[in-house]
């Protein structure tokens, strides 16, 4: 049979558990470490910790550490055993050495003093009066508590009201000053809007006359770049011919010697009157012809068409171009003249490809502009004092670059050339 110091504390007689909780009760305040549904109770006055919180007094003994901690400080006070339950009650809370006889034996003594009818009555109905005083205290305290809470939502019922009203006060405000602040905002927004356009009109404008300046800056620096590398070329081609020709010009030329006196000369010109055109002065000698182009940096240009029809005017005009352009490749070959082809393009579109032979370009002239104005505007872009020579038979072509220096050679004096 399992002994009564082991039972739980709900098996043991009444009497010594009603003690063990007041017990405890009293020394709450001191034991550390307390459960959460006790540490409010420990709060309680002395005498109404065992009433209102013995339940939750009983269920933490239930734990054995907690007891211990009970125990722990009952030990270090003692309290008096002034009967049976109280000393069983004090035994099974410290548990000293060999507590549990200690504890059997008082549990016995319990049970063999019976306890008499009235006495146990009387003590009953003191209990429930207590029971029906600390209701009533609770009762009243608790009505106290909600006074003051009443009284306390009250007070924050009247500070809340205050708040509203303030704070509609204020919201009225906000409101008119944000309905303000809108119409300012839109006002600005408007002269922003009117501003901007005027700046970005502005702007435009500004815009347009820088563009147009530096279109007209850029043009001017291209303009002026063209004439100087123009005019630079044109010198350093002078100076090169002029070069060329100082330091073999003898030995380039093998001119004959000359014969007569400065005197027969003019008086030859004064017997012969001068002719104007200059396709009627220029030389008709093959050899001169080669002479001219062999001289340093000489130049040679082509009227196309006008040389290859009066050649062979019964071929296509492919057949012309293919035949010329082939023709002049020994030639050029062979004196190292600067060689270029003019053919006459100005009512077309169209550029046949030509396969030119080393040494020779061919043009056609641009849509609009004939032939022999390509020419002229060659002629006139060279230096004065270089060799050039224009083969054509068209008189105001020649009359023009004789003018501007050139020597004209008939397109048959070429084709004599070509055909050795």
């Amino acid at each position: 049979m399992t002994a009564p110091a082991l039972r739980s504390l709900a098996e043991l007689p009444e009497s010594v558990r009603t003690r063990i909780v007041a017990i405890t009760a009293d020394a709450l305040p001191d034991v550390p470490k307390l459960p959460p549904a006790v540490r409010r109770v420990a709060t309680f006055a002395p005498t109404r910790r065992a009433r209102l919180g013995g339940t939750a007094i009983a269920e933490a003994l239930a734990d054995d550490d907690f007891r211990a901690r009970v125990g722990t400080q009952l030990a270090g006070r003692p309290v008096p055993a002034t009967d049976p339950a109280t000393e069983a009650a004090l035994v099974w809370l410290t548990r000293p050495e060999g507590w549990e006889d200690a504890f059997d034996q008082a549990v016995r003594r319990v049970a063999e003093r019976p306890e008499p009818a009235d006495d146990r009555t009387n003590r009953e109905l003191e209990r429930l009066r207590q029971r029906l005083a600390d209701a009533e205290q609770a009762i009243r305290e608790l009505k106290a508590a909600h006074r003051g809470q009443l009284d306390e939502v009250k007070g924050e019922n009247t500070s809340l009201r205050r708040k509203l009203g303030d704070t509609r006060t204020a919201e009225r405000d906000a409101r008119a000053a944000a309905e303000q602040a809108a119409t300012d905002l839109a006002r600005a927004e408007s002269d922003a809007e009117e501003r901007s356009s005027a700046l970005e009109k502005e702007n435009r404008r500004l815009r347009a006359q820088l563009e147009r300046a530096e279109s007209e800056a850029a043009q001017g620096r291209r303009d002026a770049r063209s004439d100087r590398d123009e005019a630079t070329l044109r010198a350093r081609v002078l100076l090169e011919t002029v070069i060329d020709a100082a330091s073999g010009l003898r030995r380039e030329l093998a001119l004959p010697s000359m014969s007569g006196s400065p005197g027969d000369r003019v008086e030859a010109a004064l017997e012969t009157p001068p002719t104007t055109s200059g396709a009627s002065s220029a030389p008709a000698s093959p050899a001169l012809l080669e002479q001219l182009l062999s001289m340093p940096r000489a130049r040679l240009l082509v009227d196309g068409y006008n040389v290859s029809k009066a050649a062979w005017p019964a071929s296509s005009l492919e057949a012309q171009r293919t035949r010329l352009v082939t023709a002049l490749a020994p030639l050029v070959a062979r004196t190292g003249a600067e060689t270029t082809v003019v053919f006459d393009a100005a009512e077309t579109d169209h550029r046949p490809p030509v396969a030119a032979p080393r040494g020779v370009r061919v043009l056609f002239s641009p849509r609009g502009v004939i032939a022999d104005d390509v020419l002229r505007d060659l002629v006139a872009a060279e230096p004065a004092g270089r060799v050039v020579v224009v083969v054509t038979a068209d008189q105001a072509v020649a009359r023009d670059v004789t003018a501007d220096g050139a020597r004209v050679m008939d397109p048959a004096v070429l084709l004599d050339v070509l055909a050795r």
